[in-house]
């Protein structure tokens, strides 16, 4: 009893030190607790992708081949090492036959995807950046229409992965984030997204999942991170130092746009069997005598385009992707157009909105939904756009429509939860 007397007189006496140590102790308890939670998803998630691996297949069947396109300098280089404790083991785990290609600087991506053989699977393990890359890349090939049918798994490990909103739960553990859209590779189910073809007067076509930006909205945006000093400030710090500037902060030029098309019905994902090889004889004799009908030229219908003049604070041009429904008759992109008249106040606060939601489109906007839509800007026209985050000069564009052009895997929640929506 004496000497518990004698601690707790200690520690009176030294407070200040045992207030420290208290608050280390607690700080360290909570760290390892957090670890050994970690370490318990880890494995829970190695077992489930195990029983994947134990399926058994016919001799004659080969192993699924999947790539992996992993960019080390993801999420300020941690990418590697998340991508190799957390989903590795997974993919090795489920049978799958891996490849594991680390681009080693920006736009290498682009490259190695022209020279990629062929895969069953491309798994994308980044950010936007990444996404964006493997997706120009993939669908600048020659036989772009074949390779364009491959499925595409997304793991995310970016500092910014838009796509993962659509495609996972939201999770706040990023242990769990990442094994649960590594499994979901390996469960199966996929969706399909839209994707924009974005080309300039003399580019090559740049392609995104999410939109393109144009306006002081993006460009305040990009330089929030200069003002890290100020914490939880900086988005505010750099919307209104970006006030300084000319003010209003216009972006003036014309914008031409077709309106939606319809959505045609959506392929069998099972191919007919081959009929007998006499059923085939047969059908190609009777083309063959049978007399050719005659062709009735077919008049085309002009493009009904309309054209509108732009002075505006930011133009966004935006996929469905964020909003997905697979049962909508229409296909189109959102175009939002925002309001001049906005006060700098208003300009502070919507742009702690707009880092949230880059897309997002104010009320007092000019909202468009088109297939298709050319954007022609002035001589001299200076800034850039923001193409999936990803900073490209700014200039005449084309930007088209490609509906359901690509499959990526979904949680089977996600997909049923979209089914549900659309339902009710």
């Amino acid at each position: 009893m004496a000497g518990a007397v004698k601690v707790l007189r200690t520690l009176r006496n030294h407070w200040k030190k045992t207030t420290l140590g208290v608050c280390a102790l607690s700080w360290g308890g909570h760290w390892l607790y957090g670890k050994h939670c970690d370490n318990l998803l880890r494995r829970a998630a190695c077992q489930e992708a195990q029983a994947f691996g134990n399926q058994l297949i016919p001799s004659s069947m080969p192993l699924k081949k999947a790539t992996v396109f992993l960019n080390p300098a993801a999420c300020k280089g941690k990418a590697r090492n998340l991508f190799e404790k957390n989903a590795a083991p997974i993919l090795h785990l489920s049978g799958l036959d891996v490849t594991v290609v680390k681009t080693d600087y920006e736009g290498q991506a682009k490259k190695l995807l022209e020279l990629m053989e062929n895969t069953d699977l491309i798994i994308i393990a980044g950010g936007d950046g990444t996404v964006q890359e493997v997706i120009t890349g993939l669908l600048r090939r020659a036989d772009e229409a074949v390779f364009s049918k491959i499925p595409i798994g997304f793991i995310p490990l970016g500092k910014t992965c838009t796509l993962s909103h659509t495609l996972y739960p939201e999770s706040t553990n990023q242990v769990q984030h990442i094994t649960n859209a590594t499994l979901a590779i390996l469960k199966g189910e996929t969706v399909p997204l839209d994707v924009l073809q974005i080309k300039g007067e003399k580019e090559q076509p740049v392609f995104a999942m999410t939109g393109l930006r144009w306006g002081s909205y993006r460009d305040a945006g990009v330089k929030v991170s200069k003002y890290w000093y100020l914490g939880p400030l900086k988005t505010k710090a750099a919307h209104f130092f970006s006030t300084f500037k000319e003010w209003p902060q216009k972006r003036q030029g014309a914008l031409m746009y077709l309106g939606p098309t319809e959505r045609p019905p959506e392929e069998p994902e099972d191919k007919p069997s081959r009929p007998p090889l006499y059923v085939r004889l047969y059908r190609r004799l009777r083309l063959y005598w049978a007399s050719r009908p005659k062709e009735i030229p077919q008049e085309v219908t002009p493009e009904d385009w309309e054209e509108l003049k732009l002075s505006t604070l930011e133009l966004s041009i935006a996929t469905r992707n964020r909003q997905l429904d697979l049962t909508r008759t229409e296909d189109f992109m959102d175009i939002c157009i925002e309001a001049e008249t906005v006060s700098k106040g208003q300009f502070v606060n919507r742009g702690s909105q707009k880092m949230r939601d880059p897309h997002v489109c104010p009320e007092g906007s000019q909202c468009i939904q088109a297939s298709r839509c050319i954007l022609q800007l002035p001589e001299g026209t200076e800034g850039s756009f923001g193409i999936d985050n990803e900073e490209y000069e700014a200039m005449p564009v084309e930007v088209k429509l490609l509906p359901r052009k690509l499959r990526f895997f979904c949680d089977p929640r996600m997909r049923e939860q979209m089914l549900h929506a659309a339902v009710q």
